[in-house]
């Protein structure tokens, strides 16, 4: 173990190769059309309603299907039943994820100019990072709005946890939440960055050295 770590620590100083920086600047192509696309949506079904009514969710506020029209709808629904008014104003902490996307597409680009294999490293736990908080902070989100209910509703609900991914019946609707393709653009720079700093940090060494007669 300590022998493969000496390898490890040796080979964080060397330089990435001209394929690997290329592939660094493609990836932020789809990084930022994500900050741009819808990054969630959580869909209502009902007989009351049966072409459905729409929350989307962007990386700088929330809006409702139907040409905004379904989110008053929502907020009509959730009075019923205690929960507090979905408003745009109250997401205005998402307007991080711009800001954070921002900085990764500069350490990307430092990195593809003139990083080596420990900035690639660093640049792939920054984006872990960012993945992980970005899918808790609405995870604690939905969790805040299911549970946090006004008991003096007209409709009084045991708290309840909305759907992160999938589909949960809650009361009689179908509550269904996926990701958009914000989400998925962004997760293919995720993916990218971090499976790279995989390969270059362990993979590409173990087999040159396993060549090396």
């Amino acid at each position: 173990m300590s022998a493969w770590l000496d390898r490890f620590y040796r080979s964080l100083p060397e330089p990435l190769t001209p394929r690997v920086r290329w592939l660094l600047v493609l990836v932020l192509v789809p990084l930022a059309l994500g900050a741009t696309q819808r990054l969630w949506t959580i869909r209502f079904l009902a007989p009351q309603y049966p072409k459905g009514l729409e929350l989307q969710v962007y990386a700088y506020t929330i809006a409702g299907g139907n040409g905004g029209q379904d989110l008053s709808e929502i907020n009509t629904l959730n009075h019923y039943v205690g929960m507090r008014k979905l408003d745009p104003a109250d997401f205005a902490d998402l307007d991080f994820i711009p800001f954070a996307i921002g900085a990764l597409v500069l350490l990307t680009l430092r990195v593809a100019a003139i990083g080596d294999v420990r900035s690639l490293l660093d640049l792939a736990v920054l984006t872990g990072y960012f993945g992980l908080f970005s899918l808790g902070r609405f995870v604690y989100t939905l969790y805040g709005y299911g549970h946090h209910l006004d008991p003096t509703a007209p409709i009084r609900m045991e708290g309840f946890m909305p759907p992160v991914l999938g589909t949960r019946q809650i009361a009689n609707f179908a509550v269904s939440s996926f990701p958009g393709l914000g989400t998925l653009l962004i997760s293919v720079f995720g993916v990218t960055v971090v499976g790279v700093a995989l390969y270059e940090g362990v993979v590409r060494r173990e087999r040159a050295r396993a060549s090396v007669p």
